[in-house]
């Protein structure tokens, strides 16, 4: 899994240097059999987030890429639309990407985090439950079975960030804040201390693994 992340990470244009972050000396021995650079880090971050920051401090560029190592499916224009915003605007300080749902069990699968955002696209709030909350009469779930036009107005957070180095150092000197700690989402930490986050609506869908099904996803995608 990591050595296909590894691959789509490498085809992103504008990327300087690839490097593994992690925690565990497997994962450091696979990625250096396979060719790639491994950091070894603390064992005790409580987020990937801060784990990336711990490297981020080592290194001198403007701008860090965060790509999670659970998504070996990602497109590596996912990651170049990311990218995009904090390239051409200086004030945006974190970026990430938006993805359509591709049925209605996704919407309410918690390991799926969704994300709604304001007119000018900047993340409100994102959540392992559905939101925005479809009001109806009958139950939510049966109502998006029978009425999928309303699918599209949920949208599925990739496991990605674009950080400005300077605001990735910061947010490794916060506290986990109570909801990101509540929901288990890192980012909230961001939005909790104001700081907006832009985020891109995509096309392309990826896989996130957090599950065994998830893996078994992937990997009937990659035999077709």
């Amino acid at each position: 899994m990591i050595a296909h992340v590894l691959d789509r990470v490498s085809q992103v244009r504008g990327i300087d240097q690839v490097l593994v972050a992690t925690d565990d000396q497997r994962v450091s021995d696979v990625v250096t059999s396979y060719g790639g650079e491994a950091r070894l880090t603390s064992p005790y971050h409580p987020s990937g987030t801060d784990r990336v920051a711990e490297v981020a401090a080592t290194l001198d560029a403007e701008v860090i890429v965060n790509v999670q190592g659970d998504e070996p499916l990602i497109e590596p224009e996912t990651i170049e639309a990311a990218l995009a915003p904090v390239l051409r605007d200086e004030s945006i300080l974190i970026s990430t990407t938006s993805e359509p749902m591709a049925e209605p069990s996704e919407v309410f699968d918690p390991n799926v985090v969704k994300v709604v955002t304001d007119r000018r696209g900047f993340a409100l709030y994102f959540s392992r439950l559905p939101i925005p909350y479809l009001r109806r009469d009958r139950a939510m779930q049966e109502v998006l079975q029978s009425q999928p036009e309303w699918l599209p107005f949920y949208r599925k957070h990739t496991g990605l960030y674009v950080y400005r180095r300077e605001c990735l150092l910061q947010l490794m000197q916060l506290e986990p804040s109570p909801l990101e700690q509540l929901e288990k989402l890192e980012q909230l930490r961001a939005l909790e201390h104001g700081i907006p986050i832009r985020v891109m609506p995509v096309n392309r869908r990826s896989i996130g693994v957090d599950t065994l099904a998830d893996l078994q996803r992937v990997r009937d995608v990659l035999k077709e």
